[in-house]
């Protein structure tokens, strides 16, 4: 899809948060030991996936050592092979491990993207980037015909994908949704289903916050209604 294309090019591009620029070059210069033979990626993210996804799961950001340095969202790090494995065990991945950009991983029906596309110092955008990020969120729902389920992991994303539908949908009714984990929303005015989930984050999985179960649990019932709708 040339549109999509051409959206991710500008992504790419991106200057719009120059405090954030900075800090994903200065960790892709500086690295960490385990990685020091990588070459990082060290740029704003594009989103990853079947161009005409029916499922579009939101992150927050990339991982300063995860997507950052590997060049896709959720690829490189725990919270990516958790994503893998449910997407592989729902039917939307061909393989249940996400390492790198050419490891062969492939989704069918289903997009992963994030509201900002630089990782943050300490995971905390400021309310600005997300603000200057969401028009990439916003065009991407806009340009996915197909799309029926927003699945949005952790609070942040949640704000920044209203923040997208509002922008699309002027007139929808978007007040009273919170966030929760396995929580979901079928807002009047807007054509999608809304879920929501805790992310994947260490500090989620290992205190069992976020267990296997609860998390597969959301992706069977993402499955569902993907062939529902």
């Amino acid at each position: 899809m040339k549109e999509l294309k051409d959206l991710n090019d500008r992504i790419v591009n991106c200057d719009r948060c120059p405090r954030l620029l900075e800090y994903i070059r200065n960790v892709a210069h500086t690295k960490v030991r385990r990685f020091r033979d990588w070459e990082y990626w060290g740029k704003p993210l594009p989103g990853f996936g079947d161009p005409n996804p029916k499922l579009l799961i939101v992150g927050l950001a990339p991982a300063a050592h995860g997507g950052n340095r590997t060049g896709r969202m959720f690829t490189g790090d725990s919270s990516g092979n958790w994503l893998a494995r449910a997407l592989y065990e729902t039917r939307f991945a061909n393989k249940p491990i996400s390492e790198s950009r050419d490891d062969g991983l492939e989704l069918e029906e289903a997009y992963i993207t994030a509201v900002v596309r630089c990782a943050p110092p300490q995971n905390k955008p400021t309310a600005q980037e997300i603000k200057n990020c969401n028009p990439y969120l916003t065009e991407e729902i806009r340009l996915f015909k197909r799309l029926r389920v927003i699945l949005c992991l952790g609070s942040i994303a949640l704000k920044g994908t209203l923040m997208a539908l509002k922008s699309l949908y002027p007139s929808a009714e978007l007040k009273g949704i919170k966030f929760g984990h396995g929580l979901l929303y079928r807002p009047r005015g807007v054509p999608y289903v809304l879920m929501t989930s805790y992310h994947p984050s260490r500090q989620n999985t290992q205190t069992r916050r976020l267990t296997w179960e609860e998390w597969l649990k959301v992706f069977r019932k993402a499955r569902e209604l993907v062939e529902a709708l």
